[in-house]
């Protein structure tokens, strides 16, 4: 798998936002609360003595979240997560941009979501898309290590061309602005920033067959290493929606993979999908289809769709 070197910012920014996504990573930490709000059981919350690591908890009881005090449009979005271990059916952990705080009807999101499984069987990530209320576009991939074992970061390139899902320095989901009249691209709603964890087992692990084992809980996982490089929106913040600011994020080099980029994707879609909507022809039938799915093509295998 191609790996990108760390130069310093101004050789980051002349050569490849790869680079950039790199260095960014790496070079800011977020002390909670100054830009976290607890919105879900703040006593299902704790810090570290330095206020670096972050943890939300889940019990039979009540799960817990916090989101951001701002919202942004368009830019870079970070976080390094351990999550939850020890026989983890049915617990889901969120790390999701919305664009209000609660499920509404009309809402854009972009989400991460990690299922857990039983013990000794890997964790899945689900991402999954909304724009205006309207979703059904999953994503599950399993991942390359143990998400359990250590931080790992998690982080989405937002711009109005495309919005690229990372693992580490990997992208493994890539949505384009395909600008069809119908076009599903969430670009015109700011969003909040969340992390979640709750009971999901209903259908979180083997379709809701395998329940959460709660002589396990509290289940919990961990948050540290923040990093927004993004448009903070303040109403109406024109600016978020222009194309010639001086953002790394907004110029031409970010509005498509590099060709290391391109490597790395198509390796992770070869070796550790499990769902691509698109894929899915018994849930969408054609001619029903998603529009985008012509454009938003991966290799899969040998073959591409």
């Amino acid at each position: 798998m191609a790996m990108a070197t760390l130069f310093s910012v101004a050789a980051l920014v002349a050569a490849s936002f790869l680079l950039s996504v790199s260095k960014v990573q790496t070079t800011q930490t977020s002390l909670f609360p100054s830009d976290f709000t607890q919105n879900w059981a703040p006593q299902m919350f704790g810090t570290s003595q330095n206020g670096q690591i972050w943890s939300l908890s889940l019990i039979n009881a009540t799960g817990s979240g916090y989101l951001t005090n701002n919202k942004y449009q368009f830019g870079w979005f970070s976080m390094k997560i351990k999550l939850a271990g020890s026989n983890a059916a049915g617990v889901v952990t969120t790390y999701f941009m919305c664009s209000e705080n609660g499920a509404g009807p009309t809402r854009d999101e972009v989400d991460f979501e990690f299922l857990g499984n039983v013990s000794g069987q890997p964790y899945i990530l689900q991402t999954n898309v909304f724009k205006n209320g309207t979703g059904g576009r999953e994503m599950r991939h399993f991942l390359w290590f143990d998400p359990t074992a250590d931080f790992h970061a998690y982080s989405v390139l937002w711009n109005n061309h495309q919005l690229v899902f990372f693992v580490d320095e990997t992208p493994i989901r890539v949505l384009t602005n395909t600008d069809y009249t119908n076009n599903f691209f969430p670009n015109t709603k700011p969003m909040y920033l969340f992390s979640s964890i709750w009971c999901g087992d209903t259908w979180a692990t083997e379709g809701g067959l395998v329940k959460t084992n709660w002589t396990y809980a509290p289940f919990v996982s961990y948050y540290t290493d923040f990093y927004v490089d993004a448009c903070e929106w303040v109403d109406p913040s024109p600016a978020c929606l222009s194309t010639t600011t001086q953002n790394w994020w907004d110029q031409s080099g970010a509005w498509q993979l590099t060709a290391s980029q391109q490597e790395d994707y198509n390796w992770v879609q070869k070796n550790f999908l499990v769902y691509y909507y698109c894929l899915d022809t018994v849930r969408y039938p054609p001619p029903t289809m998603p529009e985008e799915c012509s454009s938003n093509t991966i290799q899969y295998g040998n073959q591409y769709y």
